[in-house]
């Protein structure tokens, strides 16, 4: 166990060694963050009976709204003005630009707090906490952190919702086929290989795919074909409204251990 780049504690119903696991992901079952469908109970019984998805986003959005008030930033100034301004919608366009940024480390954090899985790749390999790159991200993550209005339970909202989402739009299956193109492939833990294209890899505790094969390929000179569960889907481009990372239709995938087939351009 000790292999796996995890913390022993999260907030979810599952421990994360077997969130991380090759096996979870052949047989995944939900993931929960612990108390937050109950603290929005109110959100979720209203989108119940809700039956267009745009109009769910938007009701989401208008909880976020009023719950963090995030709408009063123009009243206020200085660092509450700053704050109630970086919504999660700052952070997720922020990672559509470059997950290496203090966006993306804010949101790699939040999946090692939630889910206890610890980022492995931001701007450079996370080798252990007096390497110069873990210095970075440590760096970043707080600067993003520090001007914000308790972005994690707002990224907890996120999550809870996207998997709602998902429920309703893909009724009856646990994952979906999407694709991720890398340039970097040898700064991957390979785990085993079981045949020249298909092998299990370690994936960073969050990562992009796509499930557009052609849209892969602009993003790398390798493409692995993954068959991704549901339940470690963070948000994707059709999840709201507003078009956000719409472009590459885009996927936010929790990492782990992960059975890649390569595919041949």
């Amino acid at each position: 166990m000790s292999d796996h780049p995890h913390t022993i504690v999260n907030l979810c119903n599952l421990p994360p060694w077997v969130i991380a696991s090759e096996d979870y992901n052949r047989k995944p079952v939900a993931l929960r963050l612990s108390g937050v469908r109950e603290s929005n109970d109110y959100l979720f019984r209203k989108i119940a009976d809700v039956d267009d998805a745009g109009d769910r986003g938007r009701m989401l959005d208008e909880f976020m709204d009023v719950k963090f008030r995030l709408h009063e930033w123009r009243r206020s100034s200085g660092s509450q003005r700053r704050g109630l301004r970086n919504s999660y919608l700052r952070f997720i366009r922020g990672w559509g630009v470059d997950s290496n940024s203090i966006e993306g480390a804010v949101l790699k954090d939040w999946v090692r707090s939630r889910f206890g899985l610890n980022p492995t790749y931001h701007r450079g390999k996370l080798l252990g906490q007096d390497q110069e790159d873990d210095y970075r991200f440590a760096v970043d993550r707080m600067k993003g952190i520090a001007c914000t209005n308790s972005i994690y339970s707002q990224l907890d909202l996120l999550y809870e919702f996207c998997q709602h989402e998902l429920s309703i739009r893909h009724a009856g299956g646990d994952r979906l086929t999407l694709f991720r193109g890398t340039y970097d492939a040898g700064q991957y833990d390979v785990i085993r290989r079981d045949a020249k294209r298909r092998l299990c890899v370690r994936l960073n505790n969050l990562s992009s795919f796509t499930d557009d094969a052609d849209c892969a390929w602009e993003f790398g000179s390798r493409v692995w074909k993954v068959d991704v569960p549901l339940s470690k889907i963070v948000f994707f481009s059709d999840l709201l409204p507003n078009h956000i990372l719409r472009g590459e239709h885009e996927y936010l995938v929790i990492g782990g251990e992960f059975l890649v087939d390569e595919l041949l351009y």
